[in-house]
């Protein structure tokens, strides 16, 4: 089984290119934290090497920006190429079945990979704002023909009501709302 499933920030705007056979297609690498801190006690990121193709890569460029967070479900395969000194070289990347965008499409948050704290992130940048609808406030209806039971006079020795901050309230079936 090949599954290979990431949650992360892209590290800078995706390209769109095209193959010699005509196939779309976008490279890109996404930044995943670590669940373990380092020495220093910061959060270290692992970045991913990806590639999407079709109408999944023109998605990516289209819609995606540096720092944007995607979820990424694929599968690892590996690679050999002829470096430009004529020396073998090998690479992993994750072959993207399915990418999911997991913010706003408009919001801009501005990328940090060494540590985890996205708290600085303004996602309002590029949203119109939003305009605040106040509810008509609904007033809550109650059966006014039996007294409350807070509204009983003040019993001192009586052992079938109960003790709320000194004061003995007796109640009745009848006295609950329900």
């Amino acid at each position: 089984m090949n599954r290979v499933t990431l949650v992360g920030r892209i590290t800078k705007d995706p390209e769109l290119k095209t193959s010699p056979s005509g196939v779309n297609f976008v490279s890109f690498s996404i930044a995943v934290n670590r669940n373990v801190q380092n020495a220093n006690g910061e959060r270290v990121a692992d970045f991913i090497n990806c590639v999407a193709f079709n109408k999944q890569a023109e998605n990516l460029c289209r819609f995606i920006k540096k720092g944007g967070l995607i979820g990424v479900d694929g599968k690892l395969q590996s690679r050999t190429y002829q470096g430009n000194d004529g020396t073998t070289r090998y690479a992993t990347d994750v072959v993207c079945d399915q990418v999911n965008f997991l913010e706003p499409k408009n919001s801009n948050p501005t990328p940090s990979y060494n540590n985890n704290d996205y708290s600085s992130y303004d996602n309002s940048f590029n949203q119109a704002p939003r305009e605040v609808v106040n509810p008509t406030p609904v007033q809550p209806s109650y059966n006014q023909s039996k007294p409350s039971v807070f509204d009983q006079p003040k019993q001192t020795n009586n052992n079938n009501g109960f003790n709320d901050m000194g004061n003995q309230y007796t109640i009745s079936d009848d006295d609950l709302p329900f």
